[in-house]
């Protein structure tokens, strides 16, 4: 079996594969701003999911806290988001040219020609082009955000909601809801309007060929897809398990680079004690901000130190155990 993990800002993503790539058991968590206790949760789940034993050949991370579920777990492969979701993608959809990830507080656009990443963005400024975008709007209307992808498609006078950035498009709302739209036509409007902001915004420039990949927590709704399909005059593809996509991917890159002893501290990690605490650096201009992963009261990752000081001396240290660990068993 192989472990990916995907720590992204708001939710953390956990499959576990088999030799063949396939998905045998996940969890989709919201980090709720505790991202170790997530990927534990997560792991727990895997667990409780597998139900037989486990044995763990390989693990891979990736996200935006892909450092922190490495250190946490043990991780064989460490990767940005970009090269995850093309990997997950590509053996889903060889002839994919287009993949497009809309997650909770990032998106991205990732350009795929003859199987290989060409060209890439991401958001870097506004979250108008995300899903705490939607979140928050639904939340000001009273409705689920399960419920919110539906409601749109019941539409039949679509309003213009402007999407340059939240403070406008609230306000904006907020002006609409005053004016008496019904909730149907705002949230269509909503839905327009992010996908608006995510082709001038992230995608501005792109050449946006078929096939389309829809994938990431957003694609579960169907309005935002409809205003894809709409926007572009192209069928949008959303993929099985498009949230778990980024963990599928690490998964399948820690099968394939083939660890011939893993890394991975084991399923029991999902119970230890971890806490975390930080030291300011004054050997230089820089100040760094140097942070230890503490577990059962030793420090088992270090990071933060632009030039390595403390993390590379750890790191080096670790490896060194290891070499030693591996020589002693022959």
């Amino acid at each position: 079996m192989y472990l990916g993990i995907d720590v992204g800002s708001i939710t953390t993503k956990v499959v576990l594969t088999d030799a063949e790539d396939r998905v045998i058991a996940h969890a989709y968590l919201r980090n709720g701003g505790k991202p170790i206790a997530a990927i534990q949760q997560g792991i727990k789940n895997i667990i409780q999911q597998a139900g037989n034993p486990i044995s763990i050949e390989g693990v891979g991370a990736t996200g935006s806290a892909r450092h922190l579920a490495a250190y946490l777990v043990g991780a064989d492969v460490v990767k940005n988001e970009i090269t995850a979701h093309a990997v997950a993608v590509i053996d889903y959809m060889p002839d994919v040219k287009t993949i497009i990830e809309i997650g909770g507080q990032d998106s991205k656009i990732i350009i795929l020609r003859e199987h290989v990443v060409v060209d890439f963005a991401m958001n870097t400024v506004c979250a108008a082009g995300t899903g705490s975008f939607l979140d928050q709007q639904a939340a000001r209307l009273g409705i689920s955000i399960e419920d919110f992808g539906g409601r749109a498609l019941r539409s039949h006078n679509r309003v213009r909601i402007a999407g340059r950035c939240t403070v406008f498009a609230e306000t904006d709302m907020i002006h609409k809801q005053q004016l008496g739209y019904q909730t149907e036509d705002i949230i269509a409007g909503l839905c327009d309007s992010l996908v608006k902001n995510y082709l001038n915004n992230v995608s501005r420039g792109k050449e946006i060929l078929a096939p389309v990949v829809f994938q990431g927590g957003v694609a579960a709704n169907k309005g935002i897809r409809q205003a894809l399909e709409r926007e572009l005059g192209l069928e949008i593809i959303v993929p099985p398990h498009f949230d778990l996509m980024g963990a599928i991917g690490a998964a399948k890159l820690a099968r394939r680079a083939r660890p011939s002893e893993t890394l991975f501290k084991g399923l029991e990690v999902a119970n230890w004690h971890f806490s975390t605490r930080s030291f300011e650096c004054d050997g230089c201009g820089n100040t760094c901000d140097v942070m230890e992963l503490i577990a059962k009261g030793e420090t088992v990752a270090c990071w933060g130190d632009t030039c390595g000081k403390y993390s590379d001396a750890f790191n080096r240290s670790r490896d060194e155990g290891q070499d030693a660990v591996r020589s002693n068993h022959g």
